[in-house]
C-alpha cells in the first residue's frame, strides 16, 4: 500500500467515525467556500467519493474551477487529513424539493450529490498542533 492510499484509507475512516469533513471549493475569481459533508468513501479507482446536500454555491463553483480541498479534524485528539484533488465527476443522487407550489418557481430543489475526487497531493499527511501555521489548540 502506497503512502497516498493509506492516508486515504485513514481520512476515510476518521470521516466515518466524526460523520463530517469540511470541502473548500473557488469560484472563477478565487473567492473561496467551505461547507461541510457528511461522508467520504474511498471509490475502487482510488478517487474518493464525498457526499452531502451541496448547496448551489459549491456546485456553481465546481462548474468553473474542478479543484477542491478536503479536510477532516478530529478536535479532541488534534489530528486530521488534507486531501488536494480535482473533481472528475459529480453524481446526482436525490432530489428533496418537497410540494410547496407556490415556491416552485422560486427555490431550486435540494439535490443530494455525491463529489468524485482525484486526490493529487496529500500534503499534511496528518495534522497535528499546528494546521497551516495557525494554531488550533483552544488557550487553556
Amino acid at each position: 500500500m502506497t503512502q497516498k492510499t493509506e492516508t486515504l484509507h485513514k481520512a476515510s475512516e476518521l470521516t466515518s467515525k466524526l460523520k463530517h469533513l469540511f470541502v473548500a471549493t473557488a469560484d472563477k475569481s478565487g473567492l473561496p467556500h467551505v461547507t461541510a459533508a457528511g461522508e467520504m468513501t474511498l471509490t475502487p479507482e482510488g478517487h474518493v467519493a464525498v457526499g452531502a446536500w451541496f448547496c448551489p454555491g459549491t456546485v456553481e463553483n465546481l462548474q468553473h474551477n474542478r479543484r477542491v480541498a478536503l479536510v477532516v479534524w478530529d478536535e479532541s485528539k488534534d489530528t486530521g487529513y488534507q486531501l488536494l484533488g480535482e473533481v472528475k465527476e459529480v453524481k446526482e443522487l436525490s432530489f428533496a424539493d418537497g410540494y410547496a407550489p407556490e415556491k416552485e418557481s422560486q427555490t431550486p430543489p435540494q439535490v443530494q450529490r455525491q463529489l468524485i475526487v482525484e486526490v493529487n497531493k496529500t500534503p499534511i499527511p496528518r495534522l497535528t498542533l499546528l494546521f497551516c501555521g495557525i494554531r488550533l489548540k483552544k488557550p487553556r
